[in-house]
């Protein structure tokens, strides 16, 4: 029997990264979700190391770049990848030496954080919780059921046993790599592989007279443990250690903590070692996209949606993006501001991005294990920062590819707006800084009559022009004429999410109503 219903915008299944930024990005849309997990609290390990440019943008908007660049300050001197037998080797071979930018000042204010998961989904959670989102571990959805109106979900508390009823707008599947709600709502993965399985270690050692030069992963291999793959945690004199492992010939409940340990000595390389093992866990690396990142009520994010191969650390940064795309566009049609099809266009965006960068990784993982071999066309900046969409949610874009050869510095429907750096109210910000809850129209000086009209919509857009000390915004670098791609009293209207919407190259003699009429096609709303 249930009891206690409750009623919810959105119902998030998963309290990983993607479940996490959902919750965040919701709340501060103002939208009030429920995010469920079934573990205690976060897992003691945090596979996903490496918060990228892009994704230090938006947490910047959101003003918590500060709190996760602190959360990875244990990890600023790492630098590489080496290869050895042992970690006690003498010399390690370097297939990366530590020159990779961090930083793409033309381009972004962002810049690489290595933080690994468990020191920045606290720091989310709190974000989350700040601004009102409920998050419940410890909670299992037992079921669910979808219809057109909504979702049902009954979840439980796995320390009372107590049962409750959830109803749901629209239920959020952020539970990973084995979904159960994706299975559920029939959506396959063509072509889906596990590429290893694995066994992850967490333990304690004391490794300062080994480790005297902190690589960002090392690959060990040696005949004891096959391959290896270690790296370092957060927590002094803690460290992390990935081997091969074949759940079928060894079950978990088999492996027991003298296996642990001698698997960690190997991959050190010191045959006494002192190891204290606190925590392992089974994972497999693999890849696969899904069919559909949509099914009704239900959307996937994370890598409930996609998965693939940890190199480049686009994993768990897809997932925040994944979110960062859905929250606006869920928060658009609960306020009443957008119709269904807006939803469409995540998966529009979001799909194509997640098999191209399928392939990528797959490609990069390779050249990772054949000790660094170059791959012809892959340009970091341009995975990062030049994303390119087609859907109902733009009106005029022209590319017909997810990538181009080079970012765009000029702003074009379907990308991410160009970085500028501006004076607002005499502080200095970047523009994706005000890139947050609502729409932004950006005009020059005159462009009156554009923010006249952005005044006028039905659904909030914020307005700004750049340009001198007599503008809104004040053109730090005199850049803007170049990179907005319009003449004088043209308009460029950019997302909550940071992509370009729709431009104006020139003024027009009926603003309000271009602008109504833009909005109107974006948000799938029928002229009133």
């Amino acid at each position: 029997m249930t009891t206690d219903d409750e009623r919810v915008p959105v119902l998030i299944v998963g309290g990983g990264y993607a479940g996490l930024t959902m919750s965040l990005f919701l709340a501060n849309q103002g939208i009030r979700s429920l995010l469920v997990d079934r573990h205690p609290g976060p897992p003691l390990q945090g596979r996903a190391r490496g918060i990228n440019v892009r994704t230090m943008e938006i947490y910047r908007s959101l003003g918590i770049a500060d709190a996760i660049a602190d959360a990875g300050k244990p990890f600023e001197n790492e630098n590489g990848v080496a290869v050895c037998q042992t970690l006690a080797d003498p010399e390690w071979q370097w297939l990366v030496d530590g020159d990779a930018p961090k930083s793409y000042p033309d381009h972004s204010a962002g810049h690489l954080v290595m933080a690994d998961q468990t020191s920045v989904e606290p720091i989310l959670m709190a974000a989350a919780t700040s601004r009102g989102a409920d998050q419940r571990f410890n909670i299992l959805m037992v079921s669910f059921a979808a219809d057109r109106d909504g979702v049902t979900a009954v979840i439980e508390d796995r320390t009372t046993g107590r049962r409750r009823t959830v109803r749901a707008d629209y239920l959020i599947a952020a539970d990973g790599n084995r979904s159960g709600i994706r299975e559920q709502v029939g959506v396959a993965r063509p072509g889906y592989q596990v590429t290893q399985p694995l066994l992850s270690i967490l333990f304690d050692a004391d490794l300062d007279d080994i480790i005297t030069k902190r690589a960002l992963f090392w690959m060990v291999r040696n005949p004891e443990i096959g391959f290896g793959g270690f790296v370092t945690t957060a927590t002094p004199g803690r460290w992390g250690l990935s081997i091969k492992h074949d759940p079928s010939t060894e079950p978990m409940d088999s492996i027991s903590a003298e296996r642990l340990e001698r698997a960690v000595r190997a991959t050190v390389g010191k045959p006494g070692l002192d190891v204290r093992i606190v925590d392992v866990s089974a994972w497999e690396e693999a890849v696969g996209v899904a069919e559909r990142f949509r099914d009704g009520r239900v959307f996937l994010v994370g890598d409930a949606a996609h998965v693939w191969p940890p190199a480049g650390a686009m994993g768990a940064n897809s997932a925040v993006q994944d979110a960062h795309n859905l929250a606006w566009k869920l928060a658009a049609v609960l306020n009443g501001q957008a119709g269904d099809g807006l939803l469409d266009s995540y998966e529009a965006e979001r799909r194509p991005v997640a098999l191209e960068l399928s392939d990528l990784t797959v490609r990069r993982q390779r050249a990772r294990a054949r000790h660094g071999e170059d791959l012809d066309g892959v340009d970091d900046l341009v995975c990062l920062l030049g994303q390119r969409y087609r859907s109902v949610a733009v009106l005029g874009a022209e590319h017909g590819e997810v990538f181009d050869t080079t970012v765009p510095v000029m702003a074009q429907p379907g990308a991410r707006a160009p970085h500028l750096w501006l004076e607002h109210d005499r502080t200095r910000v970047a523009l994706h800084d005000l890139f947050n809850r609502t729409f932004v129209l950006l005009t020059d000086e005159a462009g009156e009559a554009w923010c006249a009209a952005a005044a006028a919509m039905p659904v909030p857009v914020r307005a700004y022009r750049i340009g001198t000390s007599d503008a809104e915004l004040i053109d730090l670098d005199k850049a803007w004429p170049t990179r907005s791609g319009v003449r004088e009293g043209g308009a460029v209207l950019v997302r909550s999410d940071g992509y370009v919407a729709w431009r104006s190259t020139d003024s027009t003699d009926n603003p309000q109503g271009t602008l109504a009429a833009t909005l109107r096609h974006i948000l799938d709303t029928p002229k009133s």
